[in-house]
């Protein structure tokens, strides 16, 4: 057992495996003392289930089941999970979403190739929390995707693009019915009907908060500087 603060909210961790902890405390996430706002375990059931998603450890199944587990309970304190990449630059969060196979990846890696003081907040598994005013937190996690790309920190985001694949670079502003259907398939609606109603409902102040982009690109450090020129223009 162990504490871990995501989001600023402090979570129990019942583990069976040591995998989730070694995770979790080499990116600094594991707190001290026992107070927490809730807790979450694993059945082995459950990570018997993930298990034959692919040639898992019980460890790594173990890990995406808590998260799982974290991300169901999270909308109930107003921060939820979409699947995207987060890069920060002076304090402004810019998350990019794709399909699988798209060049998410190849893009974040030409940002921090050609943006000065772009780092990765989070590769894959972020989380957002809706404020007061109506603007988004972005937080980091210890859930970072294959390439292992982020850090315990958080930004204010400032606009979400989708990428697609194009021979040229080109973008352009989503109108939200494009949003709507781009976004839904990036969110986590899992969990009892309550945490699914918080989740859409969060997602709807999601789709007004920000801008939205469009961008059909192609693997050339023009296209992250068209991109980043754009959004941070906003």
């Amino acid at each position: 057992m162990f504490v871990i603060e995501l989001a600023e909210k402090r979570i129990r961790v019942n583990n069976r495996h040591p995998f989730v902890e070694r995770q979790c405390g080499a990116l600094g996430y594991i707190v001290s003392g026992e107070a927490a706002d809730f807790e979450v375990s694993a059945t082995d059931a459950e990570i018997a289930e993930e298990q034959k998603t692919g040639s898992f450890s019980p460890g790594y199944c173990e890990s995406i089941c808590i998260y799982r587990h974290i991300c169901e309970k999270l909308p109930e304190y107003g921060i939820f999970i979409l699947h995207s990449a987060i890069i920060e630059v002076e304090g402004r969060a810019y998350a990019f979403a794709a399909k699988s196979g798209v060049g998410k990846s190849t893009h974040i890696s030409l940002w921090l190739k050609n943006i000065p003081g772009a780092r990765v907040l989070n590769g894959d598994k972020p989380l957002f929390r809706m404020e007061a005013d109506g603007s988004i937190t972005v937080f980091g996690t210890p859930w970072q995707g294959k390439e292992n790309w982020g850090y315990n920190g958080k930004a204010k985001l400032a606009a979400l693009c989708f990428i697609e694949r194009g021979e040229t670079n080109r973008i352009r502003q989503a109108t939200e019915d494009e949003v709507i259907s781009r976004v839904i398939h990036q969110v986590l609606l899992r969990g009892e009907r309550q945490s699914v109603n918080l989740q859409l409902t969060l997602l709807d102040r999601l789709i007004h908060a920000v801008p939205y982009y469009i961008l059909q690109c192609n693997i050339s450090d023009e296209a992250a500087i068209l991109s980043y020129q754009t959004m941070s223009k906003q």
